[in-house]
């Protein structure tokens, strides 16, 4: 299941759970549905560098690249239940610059990591729905602006709400993967597969919220827009507007269960939220989750490498999947603190979200494109960096309640700014 939340804040190093020093269970439901996303071996690999301008990654770059992620990994392994965490830099070339696998597949024994493992995405996967509605609005066969009376008439509750409301966020619609019912039915039976129709019941005559307030429903929503305007499932959908066109050989939907060869690239992907803090899933603490489906595929459900979603990223914000007015309309955003559009993030408000992406203002990293999304049993990192062009992918296969996959991407990014290739 998805779980995406202030869990991007995280990025920041603000994430209200520190800032409290406890949760209480509503608060860890929402942060869940937010992202309802041995012995340590170091491989890395460099490809080419497609502009001449670009410096190469030194021998020495690389090893203290590999360094961070073994010493991550190392440090973290505990404390975040993780075994495994995959780094890849897309730079100004096709093809991802800089690749490294660390650790192992399992938190006790498996086999070493490998480039050839994949990563649930989580929340991530929000961008590239929001880019196959934008592309319908370009062939004009709908309007973000359009009301879901027109296309989701069977919930009259919501008919004045529109599409662009879903994927900014601003619907009110509350989130499906939150609710205390669905979070015992999952717990119950993981490995069963959600109707987008059922989990859209779980939310169905709740009250509605205002303001910005991050919901999984909108993009189950958004999934069944999209196939009731092309008459096609969101699984081909995807592949034939995005994983297509861009050759991401790596890079999977899975919108029931995934193909056996698919599952076989996972690592073990363990949840780690406590009892104490999250009741509802306490039969699933630090039990593997990646053979198990995702509840919402069309907010949490592609599997990817870092490679390929790296080279997605960069696709996306260099402008290749969207005309100019749709590419406005994915990057316009609103403040996740007021709930108001902005044109831009600031130090004074660091966060706004977009049209299924994230706008971060940070310290460190400046303004970027940044998104932490999570599964029950992975976090998945991405950044996009406007200065230089260029893409952090990182993912590890554990769920924590306290997660430095932030703090790492900082530490990454400034090796690779020092070094002049980022």
């Amino acid at each position: 299941m998805p779980i995406s939340s202030p869990v991007r804040r995280r990025v920041l190093g603000c994430d209200a759970r520190d800032r409290t020093g406890h949760r209480e269970g509503a608060a860890v439901r929402m942060r869940l549905a937010l992202a309802l996303a041995t012995a340590l071996v170091v491989t890395g690999a460099v490809a080419g560098m497609a502009q001449p301008r670009q410096r190469p990654i030194s021998p020495s770059l690389r090893a203290s690249l590999g360094a961070e992620l073994h010493r991550y990994v190392s440090t973290r392994r505990v404390a975040e239940h993780v075994s495994a965490v995959s780094l890849a830099v897309a730079l100004r070339g096709r093809r991802p610059s800089v690749n490294f696998a660390v650790g192992s597949t399992r938190y006790r024994g498996g086999v070493p990591i490998s480039l050839n493992n994949l990563w649930q995405i989580g929340s991530n996967t929000k961008a590239f729905t929001a880019v196959m509605l934008l592309q319908l609005e370009a062939e004009r066969k709908l309007s973000i602006d359009d009301r879901l009376g027109k296309w989701l008439p069977q919930y009259p509750a919501w008919r004045g709400i529109t599409i662009k409301q879903l994927l900014n966020m601003t619907s009110g619609i509350q989130d499906a993967l939150a609710q205390p019912a669905f979070l015992r039915a999952y717990a119950a039976a993981p490995d069963q597969v959600f109707s987008a129709k059922r989990l859209v019941s779980y939310v169905v005559g709740l009250p509605s919220k205002t303001g910005w307030v991050y919901s999984n429903t909108n993009y189950v929503l958004a999934q069944m827009i999209i196939e009731r305007v092309t008459h096609d499932s969101y699984a081909d959908q995807l592949r034939r507007r995005i994983i297509v066109p861009l050759g991401l050989h790596d890079l999977f939907s899975g919108m029931a269960r995934y193909p056996r060869s698919v599952i076989a690239r996972l690592p073990a992907g363990y949840y780690h939220i406590s009892p104490e803090a999250m009741p509802d899933l306490a039969s699933q603490f630090n039990k593997d989750q990646s053979r198990y489906p995702v509840a919402a595929p069309a907010s949490g459900g592609i599997v990817s490498s870092p490679g390929d979603a790296a080279r997605w990223d960069r696709a996306l914000f260099r402008g290749r999947e969207l005309p100019r007015k749709q590419q406005r309309e994915l990057e316009s955003l609103i403040s996740e603190k007021t709930g108001k559009p902005i044109k831009k993030t600031t130090r004074a408000d660091p966060a706004g979200f977009g049209l299924g992406v994230s706008q971060l203002t940070d310290p460190v990293l400046g303004r970027v494109w940044a998104y932490l999304g999570s599964t029950l049993g992975f976090r998945f990192l991405l950044i996009y960096v406007p200065r230089s062009g260029s893409t952090i992918a990182i993912g590890a296969n554990s769920l924590p309640e306290h997660d430095n996959l932030g703090v790492l991407a900082k530490s990454v990014y400034q090796k690779l700014h020092r070094a002049g290739v980022s």
